[in-house]
């Protein structure tokens, strides 16, 4: 039986333009599907529409076409894709498996945190609604059963989602879909077998294979690359005020970001473009050589 083809994706949030560490993001996952003669599709996080951008989606498209990244197929967006989640949701109330809850953050100020500073869950109302109380969100029910999972560059990993997450939200107060349901249901849509994404969703991965589980859908091949940080070690981001991608030069900061990922251009390449380098590092591409530790971004004149 040969093998199903390779599809992979990049799904960025557009809450701003793309910086450093989500080129890289972007160049891996890119790279380990040309590598492997797949396809690379692009979907559109904008599940949390508040934290949206106008105009972010597009700039976005723009700065990957700029630096030689070329996907495949139409651009999926979740904030189309509502009545998808809220099927998903009905077929896990019909299971059982999620619940009502009317707990506040205030009142879950208090709650023990994990190793990632998220809330753990204490089930308060997972035997039912305290009296008066009025349901806000919706969560799942996970067992206190140890989940074990590998990752293309971590290797063998676990976790108790009992323990360390406990009962997380699938659907939120505000009425919006959560981010943990919305994945697994689009890239089941979308048919990706191999998800190549940022370190910082590495421990979501268990509630993801969970809900997969219970809604039946298939689990992807996991890879978690190295995070780009600032100088005081905080992950590059809008809120830590990241750079967007500068509009010149782009040859040397996708040379940077193949270094964060282990391929660092020979020196023949220095006056190379990006289709170039790209080229370069596909015919070369092996994530084996993707390092563990966290990446400072450097400034590129």
């Amino acid at each position: 039986m040969n093998p199903a083809p390779y599809i992979g994706r990049f799904a960025p949030s557009p809450t701003g333009p793309l910086h450093i560490g989500s080129l890289v993001a972007a160049v891996a996952s890119f790279l380990d599907a040309r590598a492997a003669g797949g396809h690379w599709l692009l979907r559109m996080e904008d599940l949390d529409r508040p934290r949206c951008e106008p105009g972010a989606a597009d700039t976005i498209l723009r700065q990957l076409e700029a630096y030689g990244l070329h996907w495949d197929g139409a651009v999926l967006q979740q904030s189309q894709r509502d009545d998808a989640y809220a099927a998903a949701l009905d077929a896990l109330k019909v299971r059982g498996a999620v619940y009502p809850c009317a707990c506040t953050r205030s009142q879950l100020a208090q709650a023990p945190r994990n190793h990632e500073g998220e809330i753990v869950y204490p089930g308060t109302c997972r035997n039912g609604l305290p009296p008066g109380a009025i349901a806000r969100a919706w969560r799942v029910r996970v067992p206190d059963v140890s989940a074990r999972f590998h990752d293309r560059i971590h290797g063998d990993l676990e976790q108790n989602l009992a323990h360390d997450v406990g009962d997380f939200i699938v659907k939120r107060a505000d009425g919006l879909f959560a981010y943990q349901l919305a994945v697994g249901v689009d890239d089941a849509f979308q048919g990706i077998t191999h998800v190549v994404r940022g370190a910082d969703l590495l421990w979501n991965t268990p509630r993801q294979i969970h809900l997969q589980t219970l809604l039946g859908l298939p689990t992807p091949v996991y890879a978690h690359l190295p995070l780009v940080t600032n100088a005081a070690g905080q992950k590059l981001s809008k809120q830590t005020l990241a750079p967007a991608l500068p509009e010149s030069g782009r040859s040397a900061v996708l040379a940077q970001a193949l270094a964060v990922l282990g391929h660092r251009p020979p020196q023949e390449l220095n006056d190379a473009g990006p289709a170039e380098l790209l080229a370069w590092a596909g015919a070369h591409w092996h994530i084996e050589n993707v390092p563990l530790q966290p990446a400072i971004a450097n400034p590129v004149a």
